[in-house]
């Protein structure tokens, strides 16, 4: 009885309380992911790419679309300090209802009246790329971009890494240093070309992936992180595997035209980046 009663004084009493909101919830999500069992992490990785389906969605929906037993979806739920599924629903749709309109549907009924001619399919990559744009504001938190401007003009020298479809963010991001006499390396992978050994302590890394994440990204900001450089990720989602590095992560949700994904929000929130940090490394 004395051992329980002890338990009790240390253990704080709102230790897994559920949170209430959005933000407290993938703020968790991303500190105990890597945690998970793997069906859990597996339910985890299928939340934070598509958060707004669980407003809308049964438990059994949810549990189809990340390949899971819908007991792994209760277990989720406790993990996280529900008492059940419908708790943790509840809390999604009050953000569910503060969000922009439905682009999807306006897509779909774009694509009804043939998407097939050039002109209509630059009107989707338009309007994908607007709702992009829209969603930044939301999933980039202020606190976490101005740390990302403040760990990069402080360092000795900024590295830039992505590859496949991150690259040309990347490539612009170097572009805009060079033009600001912002000292930056691109790794580029040209020729197979390791340039990790140039990453010192008193740099930064850019890291920029999406799912289905790069391995060579993975690898060198690992590198990095044994290095002791400092990390700014540019990725999709908490769950990212950049997460462990404990990145700085700046969060982008790119909505796609079929298969192809444009990176309207990418490139905005790179130039950003990259101004800012300019901007910031005059005033020293």
């Amino acid at each position: 009885m004395k051992d329980v009663k002890q338990h009790t004084l240390e253990t704080p009493a709102n230790a897994n309380a559920a949170p209430d909101t959005i933000d407290a919830f993938f703020a968790r999500l991303g500190d105990t992911a890597e945690d998970l069992p793997k069906r859990l992490k597996q339910f985890a990785d299928f939340i934070a790419a598509n958060p707004d389906r669980v407003a809308v969605s049964t438990v059994a929906e949810l549990a189809q679309g990340a390949d899971v037993q819908p007991s792994a979806v209760m277990r989720f739920c406790q993990e996280m300090g529900f008492s059940g599924f419908s708790q943790m629903q509840k809390l999604f749709r009050s953000s569910y209802s503060q969000k922009w309109p439905d682009y999807a549907t306006r897509l779909e009924k774009l694509r009804e009246h043939g998407a097939e001619s050039p002109s209509a399919l630059l009107a989707e990559f338009v309007e994908v790329g607007r709702a992009s744009l829209e969603s930044l504001m939301t999933t980039v938190d202020p606190r976490d971009l101005q740390q990302a401007v403040d760990v990069l003009a402080r360092a000795e020298t900024i590295h830039v890494i992505g590859f496949r479809r991150a690259f040309p963010v990347t490539s612009y991001l170097a572009y805009a240093f060079e033009k600001m006499d912002v000292p930056a390396v691109l790794h580029s992978g040209l020729a197979n070309i390791n340039m990790e050994h140039l990453i010192r302590p008193n740099d930064a890394v850019i890291a920029v992936t999406f799912a289905p994440y790069t391995q060579m990204t993975l690898d060198l900001a690992a590198k990095a992180r044994e290095t002791g450089a400092d990390i700014v990720a540019i990725t999709d989602v908490v769950t990212s595997p950049l997460a462990r590095f404990k990145t700085i992560q700046l969060l982008v949700s790119e909505m796609d035209v079929g298969a192809f994904r444009a990176l309207s929000a990418s490139l905005s929130l790179a130039i950003t980046l990259a101004v800012s940090v300019g901007a910031q490394r005059k005033q020293f």
